[in-house]
Parts: C-alpha cells; structure tokens; sequence
C-alpha cells in the first residue's frame, strides 16, 4: 500500500500517538547519550561506579523507559480502538511534558524537588487518561 492509497482519516495511521513518539524517541536518546557519555568519561561499563551523578543520569534515564514505553504502547491501542484525539492529545501531552520536566527534579540531594514530583505527577495524569480512554473505547461506553 502507497502513501497515495492511505487516506488521512484511516485509523492504522496513528497519526496522533506519532506526535508524542517522534518527541520521546528523541528525549530518550539524549538520556540515554547522557548515560553513555558520562560512563565513558568515568571509564564504568555497568553500573554507576560509585559516582552520585551517573547514578542520578542513570535514573533520569531509566524512570524514562519506566514510563513511556508503556503509556505509548496503551496511546497505540486507544488510538487503534478509535478513541477521540483529544484524549489522546491530553495523555500524549502530558507525558511529553512530565518526561521533560522530570529530570531537571530528579536528585538525590533533593528527594522531593516540585520538577520531579510536577514531572511524574503529570506522567500518572497521562496513565490514568488513556487507561479511561481504552475503558470507554474497549467496552463502547
């Protein structure tokens, strides 16, 4: 099938969880490039060796993959499902904008910074949303 065959409005497109995909894709590598590069400057190939701050890149990175992975994943079947984009707008929204925030908050000198407790707050927020959304879609409510 062609790009000229597919018409805008066909729900295989997934055109709006694509929004939030290409954006995180993105982030996800900048952690992750942060874990390498630092690993590769202390000379650690697994773990944190002991240093605070790989170990705080390591769990930026990893609270991550925690979380986006799954809320994309649950997006695709709402989105498969014919939920409103919207809804999808709101969780793809909020999980673009708590994995963004989420970072800067995460520290160990400051367990409860408003950036880390803004940035997963929104993350559930976007969890919680699609999980209505495949409820209402799944069961034609």
């Amino acid at each position: 099938m062609t790009q000229d065959t597919l018409e805008k409005d066909d729900p295989m497109l997934l055109q709006t969880t694509a929004y939030y995909a290409l954006p995180l894709a993105l982030l996800g590598l900048v952690l992750w490039f942060r874990v390498t590069a630092t690993r590769s400057g202390l000379k650690v190939s697994i773990g944190d060796g002991g240093d605070p701050a790989l170990h705080e890149k390591i769990r930026q990175h990893g609270n991550f993959i925690e979380w986006t992975p799954l809320v994309l994943l649950l997006m695709v079947i709402a989105e498969g499902n014919r939920a409103d984009a919207i809804y999808l707008h709101i969780s793809g929204g909020l999980l673009l904008a708590g994995r963004l925030i989420h970072p800067f908050g995460l520290s160990a000198a400051n367990p409860m910074h408003p950036l880390r407790i803004v940035g997963n707050t929104a993350s559930l927020l976007a969890m919680l949303n699609v999980m209505a959304c495949l409820v209402f879609t799944t069961f034609d409510l």
